[in-house]
């Protein structure tokens, strides 16, 4: 940190000058990055900005305005300050001209009544500057120092924030590129205040740079991420211009939180690699190994003595999830950002599970209970978190949740697993992607449309429903109908035509006249019950086979 222009007045060299400060007051806290003896006036190419500059005035103009430029060109190359000894040029007082350029300039502008030995000034502020540069890097180094240790040790968010508001004593906030809040420090103030509105400050803060401070907001910003993959942000409360240890700081912050992330997110690929060759094992062949009750354990999930339960978490679209038009990269991404949401959700259920994914259409999930614990209580639970975190991942979306039935043999669990898939896959999606909302469907919530998805691969089912829609199907094939969605509505509101054409967006007569026609092309009478029957177990039948 560079020393200031007040802290130099206090230097005794200067002080036997008797300093006086004529103009540009506010700007004593100016820091000053180096100290400059000119005696010219043309100094456009002498200076960078930041000095601290000494004159005896011999060699500056005679007339105002050309005093007045000189002012205006050190303000302009941003110098911290201008000191004039008034011995020799002028024994008094300034030209009132140099001061009020100064004043407008907000300029620090000093006097020295007596005669300085500049050399002596010059020396005294270098040994300052050194100081404070030594001073700097060896902060840097202990920032340095201590966040290695912190990424080394692996140390959670909470901690490196932590040690970023003991390093700086200034609140600090992790949020994702959403400006969404992962985790904070208040520093002892108020977590209130500092959150209040956060998503709409956040957005107005922006960075050209990976790190930068805004003025205006009075924060320091810095991007956290790792191998071209930002993820968030790291926000410290700064309302001055922020020195170099601060940078340092944040930016070796944000550094340890990527590792971090990097490093949870192996961990987790790891635990979820092993997890999916249990459950891929368990659901691939009748016979269960007999090693898998020994590794399951040694993953911390036992399955001796206990309940196991299936669950399937699917994602909630009108479309299969393999079936998308979607790179196979992409739909894994989205299961494997679902399997860690399904995970995070166990752990906050306090829930042992076997999670992964076995194929690629869901997360298969293997739960394993005490023996005494209600197991609709756990469900209902666990299926709530899942909801929530699903829908707080990187790729949000909604889910169904399918579970099997409890089952307490471990040659029994490969049963509830493929259980768990039929329902999830039976649960009705509607083409908005919409389904009965409920935390999680068991195989009676599906009851007919469970059992049409057992028997989606019988071919005696296929012929059955081709055998009743077949004229319809070709009928809308050739003029271009849509007869069977006409059938649908029908059906699926049992029998109720008013209600039907209103879903169907026809008016009642138009309806009828439709029902009409498809009566004609089929030879039933849709006022039959058990003909309607088959044609909805037919329409059912189909669309779970077009859906896969």
């Amino acid at each position: 940190m560079y020393p200031t222009i007040s802290e130099i007045l206090r230097l005794p060299v200067i002080r036997q000058g008797r300093p006086s400060v004529v103009a540009g007051a506010s700007g004593l806290e100016n820091r000053v990055r180096w100290v400059h003896v000119v005696e010219v006036a043309d100094v456009a190419q002498l200076l960078n900005g930041g000095e601290l500059v000494l004159t005896t005035g011999v060699a500056l103009p005679e007339e105002d305005d050309a005093l007045v430029a000189y002012i205006d060109q050190l303000a302009t190359i941003g110098i911290a300050g201008l000191v004039i000894e008034l011995v020799r040029r002028w024994t008094d007082r300034l030209p009132q001209a140099v001061v009020a350029a100064a004043e407008r300039n907000n300029l620090p502008l000093i006097t020295l009544a007596e005669e300085t030995r500049y050399v002596a000034v010059t020396e005294a502020i270098a040994a300052m500057i050194s100081e404070a540069q030594v001073a700097e890097l060896r902060a840097a180094e202990q920032i340095h120092e201590t966040f290695t240790a912190l990424t080394v040790a692996g140390a959670e968010p909470a901690e490196v924030l932590r040690e970023v508001v003991a390093a700086c004593g200034r609140p600090v906030v992790l949020e994702t590129l959403g400006h969404d809040v992962l985790a904070y420090d208040t520093a002892g103030g108020s977590a209130n205040e500092l959150l209040a509105d956060w998503a709409e400050r956040s957005r107005a803060v922006t960075m050209d740079e990976r790190t930068g401070w805004d003025r205006e907001a009075g924060w320091l910003v810095t991007v956290v991420g790792a191998r071209r993959n930002d993820w968030g942000r790291l926000v410290l409360l700064c309302p001055e211009e922020p020195n170099h240890r601060l940078i340092v700081l944040i930016e070796r912050a944000a550094s340890a939180l990527a590792v971090h992330r990097l490093a949870a997110r192996e961990r987790e690929s790891l635990e979820r690699h092993a997890h999916r060759t249990l459950l891929a094992e368990l659901v691939s062949s009748p016979v269960t190994p007999t090693d898998l009750a020994a590794r399951s354990t040694a993953l911390g999930v036992p399955l001796q003595h206990r309940q196991l339960v299936g669950m399937s978490v699917r994602p909630r679209t009108a479309t299969p999830l393999g079936r998308r038009p979607a790179t196979a990269m992409a739909t894994q991404e989205v299961l494997r950002d679902l399997a860690e949401a399904t995970v995070l959700a166990a752990r906050r259920a306090h829930v042992d599970a076997l999670v992964g994914v076995v194929d690629d259409t869901d997360v298969t999930v293997l739960l394993s209970l005490p023996r005494q614990t209600d197991v609709d209580g756990v469900l209902a639970r666990l299926s709530s978190h899942i909801h929530r975190a699903s829908a707080a991942a990187a790729q949000p979306m909604p889910v169904v949740v399918g579970v099997g039935t409890a089952v307490e043999e471990i040659s029994q669990a490969r049963r509830s697993l493929l259980e768990a898939g039929q329902v999830a896959r039976a649960v009705p999606v509607q083409r908005n992607g919409a389904v009965e909302e409920r935390g999680f469907h068991r195989l009676h919530d599906v009851r007919l449309r469970g059992l049409l998805h057992l028997l989606a691969d019988d071919e005696r089912v296929r012929a059955f429903a081709e055998r009743e829609l077949g004229p319809l199907l070709a009928r809308d094939h050739q003029r271009g109908t849509r007869l069977l969605d006409t059938l649908r509505h029908y059906c699926v509101h049992g029998g109720n035509k008013s209600a039907a054409a209103a879903a169907a967006h026809v008016s009642r007569t138009a309806y009828y006249q439709q029902l009409a026609r498809i009566e004609q092309i089929l030879g039933v009478s849709l006022d039959d019950p058990e003909s309607v029957l088959s044609l909805y177990v037919a329409l059912l039948a189909r669309d779970i086979r077009e859906s896969g």
